[in-house]
This record gives structure tokens, sequence and C-alpha cells, in this order.
């Protein structure tokens, strides 16, 4: 097992740990960097006539998955940094306290950047802009929430904490799918100002829930199904299965998307309401089914795969997703925007992707290349990233 890993770094994002971090887990927030790049670019680039085209089509789909990919991806680092906190025989508070100061810096991050993104859009962007829930404002007070089920369920034996918390980490995502319809719908926490109800459903100053926006219902579910994905991997059965248990994931992973889809043909339907692309919890264990799909993907090809003997694009930007985000926004979405926004045919706009990608690729290698080296800051706690799982951007 030990070629599986490789020892790298992303800025601003390091956990002091001396826990290796897992390169597929590098692969697969460089792929999610990809989708969100081409995501943006045709959002923001396209013309009207572009967006009818199946190009614009497919381009809204894939952009589905990098929200919950980059997500998904944070509860597996929450766990893999909780077993070697445990193994190191810290305290069930030092683990959650390690955890939720990370997700407090991390929903520090989301404020700054929505400052930022205010700061570059003034006098044109609306004071609401601050107040937006964004990917990682929901990051943060993700990994907080996932910091307190650790130490819910961290006392006693490791290995009873463990399957305590995998155990709770499951019952999370659950609660947190089901709920998610009525919390849209019915059973909106109108009581609440606006800034607070939008945490929980994504209002912001409108009179319904936007599609756009990253409210914790349903993003947190994500979280805690990559809590448990991360939790089942250090379990005792998964050890002894080795390689193969990333075949039982991804086996997992087509049977919870066929489960999805037959769910989804039933005649019941889970509140009145019924939106499957924002708020169903089919779409919900769909997205779960294609994300264990993909992990089982990226592991198989970073053990056996190219990434071994060339370098790797992918890995390399998932090195410092936050980073690329941060940058690419800007000369996409903003003042900055490389191309004219809404007014591009497609293959101009692509040639732009093709640039965003390689100026990305470009800076991500500057960050890691010139980055000091220190000792015990080979694990990061966060895929660190804000990617528009609708297309979207500020």
């Amino acid at each position: 097992m030990a070629n599986q890993y490789c020892i790298v770094t992303i800025s601003g994002d390091e956990f002091p740990s001396s826990m290796k971090r897992l390169a597929y887990i590098d692969w697969m927030r460089g792929l999610a960097c990809v989708v969100m790049f081409q995501t943006h670019c045709y959002d923001s680039w396209l013309n009207p006539e572009a967006r009818k085209t199946p190009l614009f089509a497919w381009s809204q789909l894939f952009g589905t998955l990098p929200a919950p990919l980059f997500i998904f991806l944070a509860g597996i680092a929450v766990a893999l940094v909780a077993e070697k906190l445990r193994v190191q025989a810290s305290a069930p508070s030092a683990v959650a306290k390690q955890v939720i100061s990370r997700g407090a810096e991390v929903f520090g991050l989301g404020i700054l950047f929505r400052i930022q993104e205010f700061a570059l859009g003034y006098p044109h962007a609306p004071w609401t802009d601050l107040l937006r829930v964004d990917v990682l404002n929901i990051l943060g007070i993700s990994m907080m929430l996932m910091g307190a089920v650790c130490w819910l369920a961290g006392r006693g034996p490791a290995e009873s904490a463990r399957d305590r918390s995998l155990a709770l980490a499951v019952v999370a995502a659950a609660a947190v799918a089901l709920a998610t319809p009525g919390l849209w719908t019915v059973w909106r926490p109108r009581f609440l100002p606006w800034p607070l109800e939008s945490y929980i459903n994504g209002v912001h100053t409108f009179d319904q829930p936007q599609p756009w926006l990253f409210p914790l219902f349903p993003w947190v579910a994500f979280a805690f199904a990559g809590l448990a994905v991360g939790f089942w991997m250090h379990t005792r059965g998964a050890k002894r299965l080795g390689s193969w248990s990333f075949a039982l994931l991804g086996a997992a992973g087509a049977a919870i998307c066929a489960l999805a889809a037959a769910f989804d043909r039933l005649p019941f339907r889970w509140f009145g309401a019924y939106d499957y692309w924002h708020t169903s919890p089919n779409f919900f264990l769909m997205r779960c089914g294609v994300l264990l799909l993909i992990l089982a993907s990226a592991y198989a090809w970073y053990r056996w795969g190219l990434p071994w003997f060339a370098f790797s694009p992918l890995a390399q930007l998932g090195q410092t997703s936050l980073l690329v985000y941060w940058v690419h926004i800007e000369f996409v979405y903003g003042r900055f925007s490389i191309l004219p926004k809404g007014r591009c045919s497609a293959a101009r706009a692509t040639l732009g992707l093709a640039v965003i990608f390689l100026t990305m690729l470009g800076l991500s290698r500057l960050r890691t290349r010139f980055k000091p080296r220190r000792r015990n800051r080979e694990v990061t706690l966060t895929p660190s990233i804000e990617a528009m799982g609708g297309a979207t951007g500020p």
C-alpha cells in the first residue's frame, strides 16, 4: 500500500499533522477543478444562441459534480485526520478542537472572499452580496459540524469511536437529505432574518430559495457522506480487503445509482413540491453513487495508471485548488474577465477555457515549486475550494 501515497501540500490548507495525504484525493480535486473551469467559462462567456446548444446543456449537467465532490472529499479528509489523531491517543475534545478550528478558518476565508468580490464589483455589486451563502461558508460550517460528530462519538476505544462516528455520519447525511425538501417549502424558517434563513435554504433576498446558492440543506449531507466513507476506509473489514475495498465502494456506488433511479420511478413523492435537480433525496442519492464511482476509479487510476509514470495536471491542480479557484473566478466572472461575458461563440469560449486551464496549471506549478518546504505539513484537512454546482458565479 505504500505506493498509494505522495507528500503534497496546499497553500493555506495545511493541517498540523504528519499523516500523508492520499495522491488520488489530489487527482479527484483536480478533476473537480477542470469540470468547474468548463462550467464557469461556458456559463459566463457563451452568447444566448450558444446557450441553446447541447454543449451548454452538457456543461451544466457536468456542473452538478464539482461542489458535491469537493465537499465529499472534505468529509473524507476530516475522517482521515480524526483517525490519525485517535491513533496518537488524542482525546475526543482535542480531535474536535482541531477540526472545528480549521472549519472556522475556512468559514473566515469564505467571508473574506465575499468582501473581495464586493470590493471588486463596487459600485455595481449590492451590499447583500456580502452575506451570500457560498461553498466556502458552508464548507467551514460543515467541518465544524463534523468536528462535533467526532466529539460526540469519540469516547471509548478507537474502534468503537470509529464505528459510532460512521453510524452518526450516515444518519446525519440521511436526515439532511430527507429534511431538505421540507425546509425549502412547507418547513421554511420564515421567522428568521433572511441572512440566517439563507444558510438553511438559500433564500437570500428573494421570496423563494435559490438553487444557485449553497445552503446547509442539502450541501452538508455530502460532507457527512464523505465522513462516513472516510471512517469506513479505516474499519477492520476495509483494511482486510485492501485494494478490493475500493472495488467494493465502486460496486456500492453503482448499486446506489440504480437504487436512486428506482426510487425516482416510484409514484410516491417526498413532499408535494418535487424538485429532482435541487432538493430531491433521490438526486442526492444518485450523486453519492456517482461520487463513490469516481473515488473507486481515481484509486484504480492512481494505483495502476499513468500518474505514477508521468506528470498529472489534475493532481497538480488538486494540490492548489483554493488558489486556482480564487484566481480563475476573477478572470471568468469578475471585472478582469479575459473574454466579454455573454457574447462569445462556443469556439471562442472553448479557446478561453483552454487559456484558463493552462494559466491555472502554470500558477499551480509555480505555487508548489516556490512554496517553502516544511516538515510535518503533509496533510490538508479540506479540499479548500469553492465550486459552482449550479454554474453560477459571483
